[in-house]
């Protein structure tokens, strides 16, 4: 059987992508075959090809999908051929029509969830679920900072953060973009181009501070998110859109507040297959029960992966993204 996926043989610039044809063969144990019907892009995929996240070359890119399940090896017992399916899970590979890959983070996708939303949602959904649910305890009546509150991450987290009493104050790059955060659930939306918004979530905390930061875009808002936070306040560094952050003085979290700071990584949280496919169903749940919708607004054809790349680089896309293959 052949399959089309994208690969790169540099790291470098979209221009690096190339679309090539290979034979894929039957799963092994713990493995399936899962044909797509769409596939995720994400920021992690830019970094890797890139080379900020540096990756043994060739490689194929790609971390998220949905489809079908044609084949299952040997010890897989939580799918089986026909499943509808969707997953965020390494190896990354995703930017195919049809792969072989561990089964162990493939999750059964329910009926009522299309395979464009599937793809769209599994690691954007399920960065959501660990932010708000195993990071730090927050609950009803909390404050959140969520920086580039208007992509797919952040039209979901503002949705979460609405379905469960939390209150998210939210950046985003325009006017347009802060009133997408704004029709998604956050309570406020500043416009980091034209207000200082350190001043801005001071005011609107009463000068208390945040009870976290979400922060994916990295060295821009770095410096400027510690200072929003309350005393004891949790910085979550969890992307670097903007480029990574520089080496900083771990004195300075004493100095503004006793502040504490992590850097996580969704596979970290989902490398335990039971941990996983119960973050899935959490996710599963909000979406079906209508608490979150899942935003895309735009769509490529596989060929056009590198295309997709510029887009996200250039941030000329809100919402989602996905690939058809």
């Amino acid at each position: 059987m052949q399959t089309r996926r994208a690969i790169i043989e540099a790291h470098g610039g979209p221009e690096q992508f190339r679309i090539e044809t290979v034979e894929i063969g039957d799963p092994g144990p713990g493995e399936i075959r899962i044909r797509h019907h769409a596939v995720g892009l994400n920021f992690i995929d830019v970094y890797q090809r890139t080379g900020l996240y540096p990756m043994t070359l060739p490689a194929a890119l790609g971390m998220e999908a949905a489809g079908v399940v044609e084949a299952v090896g040997a010890g897989v017992t939580h799918l089986k051929p026909g499943d509808r399916a969707a997953y965020a899970a390494q190896p990354p590979g995703a930017y195919c029509d049809a792969r072989v890959m561990p089964a162990a983070q493939v999750c059964p996708l329910p009926d009522g969830i299309s395979f464009e939303d599937g793809a769209a949602m599994m690691l954007k959904g399920l960065t959501v679920n660990y932010l708000f649910r195993r990071t730090v305890p927050i609950g009803k009546g909390d404050t959140v900072l969520f920086h580039a509150a208007a992509g797919g991450v952040g039209l979901i987290a503002c949705q979460w953060a609405r379905s469960e009493g939390i209150r998210l104050i939210a950046t985003a790059g325009s006017d347009e973009k802060c009133q997408l955060a704004l029709d998604h659930g956050a309570e406020a939306a500043i416009n980091y181009r034209s207000e200082d918004f350190v001043a801005r979530v001071r005011e609107l905390t009463g000068g208390r501070g945040v009870d976290a930061v979400m922060d994916s875009v990295g060295k821009d808002t770095f410096e400027g998110s510690l200072d929003c936070l309350r005393p004891l306040g949790m910085m979550i560094s969890f992307g670097n859109a903007s480029g990574a952050v520089p080496p900083f003085n771990i004195g300075v979290l004493g100095a503004k507040g006793s502040l504490k700071i992590t850097r996580p990584t969704l596979f970290t949280h989902i490398a335990d297959h039971a941990t996983c496919q119960q973050m899935a169903r959490e996710l599963f749940d909000k979406v079906t029960s209508g608490a979150v919708t899942i935003r895309i607004d735009q769509r490529f054809p596989l060929a056009e992966v590198a295309e997709a790349h510029r887009a996200l680089e250039a941030r000329r896309t809100t919402g989602s993204t996905v690939l058809i293959p």
